[in-house]
């Protein structure tokens, strides 16, 4: 009636949607849209989730959908394995990533390798997730990246979200993918809101896995990032920018296919490359990227050796001061731009 006379009727606007809520979000549309979809894993359905994430799905669905198991990271997990490969669509919840090596040899040997091993006839379609990476005041036993571990892997895919629309977005296409996607998450960051555009509220709302996100324009150097540290990257950016010098802000979102396309564009614009990353230096996603950057074209653009931030190489201290000098942060990027840039 209102169009009929002649008003201007506006859009939704964009709304604030913690990290933690756009994952329950994705998990209760999934749920519903597809009834071959389940969720398993330590603590899930009566309590919750150990971090909230799964909050009012069982009381929703039920016993059958969303399933509190024993801590047995290696029994839960094969049962999930074995349901995928009947065509279910199980998500597996790792209360934290660490604890995901307690069940590695099915992650691996089983759910990665079988499409291939089957020549094919046998799918693998589902999603490991939960925290990953550094935590706060939890050692060395809570706080390790596992992005370089499961992203070395061939038959798994591997996401890695930073805002609200990546966890929701990435995990509606994790949950659709016939293949085993690994989803790491940082809990450092699910209590932090972000901007949700009309867009990713909408139920059909997916984030194709492989593709990477230019977070912010920039001609001088590139910063290239996954989880927590696109934020510091962002950080770095909007410091150096007052110096005069513009970053362009890579957001890789996937580990494993990666979108090497996206940062050789982005080389070739500003002839300059710096990578940050939260886990440890040797055999990283960064070392990856610069060896990709290096044995391509975008290497003849580079007018300096690219640069890494990364963790440091030494199991996480539990002390906080020696916690904040074992990660990245935002002066550091800051001074391996400089680096970057002689300046």
């Amino acid at each position: 009636l209102q169009q009929r006379r002649g008003l201007r009727l506006s859009a939704p606007a964009a709304i604030q949607v913690t990290v933690r809520d756009a994952l329950n979000q994705a998990l209760d549309e999934e749920l519903e849209r597809d009834e071959r979809v389940f969720l398993l894993g330590e603590e899930v359905a009566q309590y919750d989730g150990a971090y909230k994430i799964s909050r009012g799905l069982w009381k929703k669905y039920g016993d059958k959908r969303v399933i509190d198991t024993p801590i047995s990271e290696m029994g839960f997990t094969g049962i999930a394995v074995g349901a995928a490969m009947v065509w279910l669509r199980p998500v597996c919840e790792f209360m934290t990533f660490n604890f995901s090596m307690q069940a590695i040899d099915q992650v691996i040997n089983s759910a990665a390798k079988t499409c291939y091993m089957s020549a094919g006839s046998i799918s693998v379609p589902i999603v490991f997730r939960g925290p990953n990476g550094v935590s706060a005041g939890v050692a060395a036993q809570h706080s390790q990246c596992f992005a370089a571990w499961y992203g070395h892997c061939p038959g798994l895919k591997v996401v890695s979200p930073w805002s609200a629309e990546d966890a929701k977005g990435l995990l509606k296409a994790s949950i659709r993918d016939d293949n085993p996607v690994v989803m790491l998450e940082s809990e450092l960051l699910y209590g932090v809101p972000f901007e949700m555009s009309e867009q990713a509220q909408s139920k059909e709302f997916v984030i194709p896995i492989g593709k990477a996100k230019i977070e912010r324009q920039g001609t001088h150097v590139t910063l290239v990032s996954h989880s927590r540290p696109v934020g510091h990257c962002l950080e770095a950016a909007t410091v150096l920018a007052k110096e005069g010098v513009e970053c362009e802000v890579i957001n890789m979102r996937t580990i494993r296919p990666m979108d090497i396309e996206t940062v050789e564009a982005s080389v070739i614009k500003t002839n300059h490359l710096v990578t940050v990353e939260g886990g440890w230096p040797q055999f990283g996603v960064g070392a990856e990227i610069c060896a990709r950057i290096m044995e391509g074209s975008a290497f003849n653009y580079l007018d300096a050796p690219a640069v890494r931030v990364t963790g440091a190489d030494v199991p996480m201290p539990y002390a906080k001061i020696l916690e904040d000098n074992c990660i990245p942060q935002v002066k550091d990027i800051v001074f391996a731009v400089k680096k970057a840039l002689n300046i």
